[in-house]
């Protein structure tokens, strides 16, 4: 039987930080699964890193079958030590304008998207004994951000749910990490306003480097919830 690669698993790893994080991850020679519905652009991104432990996989964590035969298939070949938790959308709308679509993709996306992924690896990280699981949350769990209230109840959900599956998972050696960061220079934010800001943002990059240093610690230590903002504060 083929050895499984011991591998990182990042959803929502076709742009910003995702990709930034994937980067980082292969940079330090660990091998990476990256997923994401924009499988064109993860192609791109396997011919940009020209890399060999850049693994690719099209999925659309808002369908839960699909999530569980995509894991199924990882797990075949990949032995996941982390999953990364990173794929999200947002409107910079009014409530009042949010349609119910808008809201249900945006619920479907960032929070049951997310919740998907982790019961499909826990099974496997009990089974191996541990295993690290990193939610991208965002800081409008911790400040009221108008224009963004689906998405600020998607994140705000997620780290609900994070907080006590953390409880849970302690005597199977598994660890939770909330990561809520600020403002950040990714495609997600409009034209106007990467054009009006972006001297301010945060760095993919930057945010990368911090996700590998948490995932290089290798003691009975967690940080639990880490809040990264711009040095200047929010925009």
């Amino acid at each position: 039987m083929k050895e499984r690669k011991t591998a990182v698993w990042v959803t929502g790893a076709s742009s910003g930080i995702g990709k930034a994080i994937a980067l980082e991850f292969i940079r330090n020679g660990i091998d990476v699964v990256a997923s994401s519905r924009k499988v064109d652009s993860l192609k791109k991104n396997k011919d940009e890193f020209n890399n060999e432990l850049f693994h690719y996989v099209a999925l659309d964590v808002t369908k839960p079958d699909v999530v569980k035969a995509t894991a199924k298939e990882i797990f075949k070949s990949y032995d996941i030590c982390c999953l990364i938790n990173n794929a999200g959308i947002t409107t910079f709308t009014k409530a009042s304008k949010d349609s119910y679509k808008v809201v249900d993709e945006i619920i479907k996306t960032n929070l049951l998207g997310a919740i998907s992924t982790i019961q499909n690896v826990l099974p496997h990280f009990k089974k191996k004994g541990g295993g690290l699981i990193i939610n991208m949350l965002s800081i409008v769990v911790r400040k009221t951000f108008v224009n963004s209230s689906a998405y600020s109840a998607s994140k705000a959900g997620l780290l609900a749910y994070a907080n006590v599956l953390r409880e849970e998972v302690r005597e199977d050696n598994i660890k939770v990490v909330n990561i809520l960061p600020g403002a950040t220079r990714t495609p997600i934010w409009p034209a106007d306003s990467l054009s009006k800001y972006a001297n301010k943002m945060m760095s993919p990059r930057e945010i990368a480097k911090f996700i590998y240093e948490i995932y290089k610690l290798k003691s009975n230590m967690v940080p639990e919830e880490i809040v990264l903002r711009p040095l200047e504060g929010d925009i």
